[in-house]
């Protein structure tokens, strides 16, 4: 089936040419009402970002994401992987969250939020601005001969792209490995641990092509949010939209002519004059429609305003609004869909509020010892080995910790450590034991005990175990 012609745009990107070759966007420096808003988020957001790591709550980083040694800080908690349900929960109503956003907002999240487009827009491509000018310089210095004005302003350019890129690549690994280790490591020097170097080398180097050389490729090509965004958006969704109805009127749209009456003539409020084009970063045309490419960025209606400002035009003829609102002036109200998702949300929340209140700081694990059978002692004793582990969530240590036997009368012994021992804060003490039950209080084959861990004489844990014995025969 033949594409209308109309519609030809959404058979391609705006990045690509027709002859499939990277087409670059130079957008214009956008400014107003929308923008001052979003630099404002955008530098609150920076701080929080540059700052998570090396702010300390109890001791306990504020976000730390140790993937390699299992240790996890969300808002000051201490996460192991004992916890990783609650992490999960957390993943869920994340997704949740973002899934009803868009349903409501479409893809402002990307605009306002997004770590890429708050550095692409808020940092790098104002540096751009502040060194090569801005649209129409760019555009000039893209297609001049290689003389000292542009290797000069390229190469200032460069030098400072692959700064901030290393200096994001030590705020990335300062996530991973904690603040305190990277401090070290810097205090070290770089030759003492060239492995770290060498990774945070290829971050920056990532950082770098990502902000100098793939930018808005990353939102339209590799984010899957922007396809999602398809499959969630109805025509209740608040987005960043063109007035299609006031915009083309009867006749579309007409170049603006002073003094000429174009509500008489038939023509909409839009005068053709492409500032919603130019300043677009990812260089669409939003009177297209809602499109991929579209992050939601606002800075159409800014300009689009300036637009209407100057010809005495009533602001608003881009702004946020739903399909619904342009054609029958709908006022947004939540829908069915919405109603559901703020449901699971609300569950979903309140599990994990609950889950971590009941959460305890100390997590026990006894197993019995893989391999090993019983052994029958004198006086009728049946005695299994256990391994066990005691992990400390906590940011103290754990003193006069022991085991008791709480579900059967009998013996519990530490193997080469005295009865009471501590536990280290955000660490973790592991040994073997041995528990003798008399075989006459035994069930069966397979019996299910209680153990358990006392701080002094306060119970703090409980946990279970499978201990044998003998085999009843009837």
């Amino acid at each position: 089936m033949e594409t209308p012609e109309n519609e030809i745009f959404r058979d391609s990107i705006s990045t690509v040419t027709e002859e499939g070759k990277r087409a670059w966007v130079y957008p214009k420096k956008p400014s107003g009402k929308f923008y001052e808003y979003r630099k404002w988020v955008s530098y609150l957001l920076l701080a929080f970002l540059f700052l998570s790591p090396f702010i300390k709550i109890n001791g306990n980083q504020f976000l730390l994401f140790n993937i390699l040694e299992r240790r996890f800080n969300i808002f000051g908690f201490p996460f192991w992987p004992q916890d990783f349900y609650l992490f999960v929960i957390s993943m869920i109503i994340g997704v949740v969250f973002i899934t009803l956003f868009t349903v409501a907002f479409g893809r402002i999240f990307c605009g306002w939020i997004c770590p890429q487009t708050i550095f692409m827009e808020m940092v790098f491509r104002r540096i751009e601005y502040w060194i090569e000018g801005d649209r129409g310089k760019q555009l000039r210095l893209a297609k001049q001969p290689w003389n000292a004005e542009k290797i000069r302003k390229k190469g200032l350019k460069l030098l400072i792209f692959l700064f901030i890129s290393f200096l994001i690549a030590n705020v990335f690994l300062a996530y991973l490995i904690g603040s305190d280790q990277l401090i070290e490591y810097i205090t070290d020097g770089p030759t003492s641990h060239i492995s770290t170097l060498i990774s945070l080398l290829i971050f920056t180097a990532v950082f770098y092509f990502v902000f100098a050389w793939f930018r808005e490729q990353v939102c339209i090509i590799a984010c899957p949010y922007g396809r999602l965004q398809g499959a969630l958006l109805d025509n209740k969704s608040i987005v960043v939209a063109y007035d299609h109805k006031r915009g083309e009127s009867e006749n579309g749209r007409k170049k603006f002519r002073k003094n000429e009456d174009r509500d008489a003539l038939g023509y909409g409020d839009c005068i053709d004059c492409f500032q919603c084009v130019n300043v677009c970063p990812t260089g669409i045309d939003i009177r297209n429609g809602t499109q991929l490419e579209c992050v939601n960025c606002t800075a159409c209606i800014d300009e689009c305003d300036h637009i209407m400002e100057s010809i005495n035009k009533p602001k608003g003829l881009i702004r946020y609004a739903s399909e619904d609102n342009i054609e029958n002036k709908t006022p947004f109200k939540l829908t069915a869909r919405m109603k559901g998702y703020i449901a699971v949300l609300t569950i979903l929340i309140g599990l994990l509020t609950g889950m971590l209140f009941l959460r305890n700081e100390v997590e026990a694990t006894v197993l019995r010892l893989p391999g090993q059978l019983y052994e029958h002692k004198d006086n009728n004793i049946i005695s299994n080995v256990f391994t066990y582990k005691l992990v400390n969530k906590t940011n103290k240590d754990i003193s006069d910790v022991s085991f008791k036997l709480l579900s059967h009368k009998g013996e519990l012994k530490l193997v080469a450590t005295s009865d009471d021992f501590t536990v280290p804060k955000q660490g973790m003490a592991e040994g073997t034991l041995f528990i003798e039950i008399n075989n006459m209080v035994l069930t069966g084959d397979r019996n299910k005990i209680k153990i358990g861990v006392f701080k002094g004489d306060e119970l703090i844990e409980t946990t279970t175990a499978n201990f044998l014995g003998p085999r009843r025969f009837r």
